[in-house]
């Protein structure tokens, strides 16, 4: 079921967001060659405890994962796409990182993800990426009371289209709110003037991933991390966002 927001409840779930970008500040600027993932983590971890937050993924526990998820940030690597299991790597120069964390302060969540370079980027990383944010922000002006849900995500698929990338619609964006996968599910591609209607008072997390050459993916031995199915490399981009009267407002937005 969709809960419509309160102004009230949008600028709570704000102060969670703006958290969860200082989370994602911390851990991108910590990735540098010859740090290891563990070390991201438990940076998050402290941060997260420090300021009497709760994380979305411990103890997590979906159909699709195996057994409940122990840690709270979702790290992955090069040609790991989602829900990467923070383990035992250390980060090398080239490196593509995505670092997808989600949190819940006084009863509101709020959830993002940024993929990032480590080291000296490679040219087409850099363009993976730019292509999961332009995706994203082209999203996020469909975010209008008044359009439909298909608007937002054709906007997703048109950019992925554009770039030359596949997309996958096993995974993508979700409703968010007082926990962290709410209704609606948000396909990365869809039909505009289809679907659901947007109202004032919605909160969605828009998550653009794509990876280089694959629609389809695997599933690691570790039960979680998904990877592209040919071994090439992916990235991801999310925020979480609410329909206002005035028009989209991104509650993780970076201070």
């Amino acid at each position: 079921m969709m809960e419509l927001k309160t102004p009230g409840e949008i600028d709570k779930m704000r102060t969670t967001g703006a958290f969860v970008a200082e989370l994602l500040d911390a851990v991108t600027t910590m990735a540098e060659p010859g740090v290891n993932l563990m070390d991201l983590e438990h940076r998050a971890r402290t941060m997260i405890a420090d300021r009497g937050a709760v994380s979305c993924y411990w103890d997590y526990a979906p159909s699709f994962g195996r057994g409940p998820f122990r840690n709270v940030t979702c790290l992955a690597v090069n040609d790991a796409c989602l829900h990467g299991l923070p383990h035992d790597y250390v980060l090398a120069d080239g490196d593509l990182l995505t670092a997808d964390i989600a949190v819940t302060i006084d009863g509101w969540s709020a959830d993002s993800a940024r993929s990032v370079s480590v080291g000296n980027p490679r040219p087409e990383d850099t363009r993976l990426i730019e292509c999961t944010r332009v995706a994203l922000d082209a999203a996020i002006d469909k975010m209008r009371p008044g359009n439909k849900l298909g608007t937002v995500s054709a906007a997703i698929g048109d950019v992925a289209k554009s770039y030359g990338y596949p997309v996958n619609t096993q995974f993508g964006g979700h409703g968010i709110g007082r926990t962290m996968h709410e209704d609606p599910h948000v396909p990365n591609t869809g039909k505009p003037r289809k679907g659901l209607l947007l109202r004032t008072g919605m909160t969605l997390a828009l998550e653009p991933w794509f990876c280089a050459t694959t629609d389809e993916i695997r599933i690691d031995p570790d039960g979680w991390t998904l990877r592209s199915a040919d071994g090439s490399r992916a990235a991801h981009s999310e925020h979480t966002v609410a329909i206002t009267e005035d028009g989209p407002l991104i509650l993780t937005a970076p201070a």
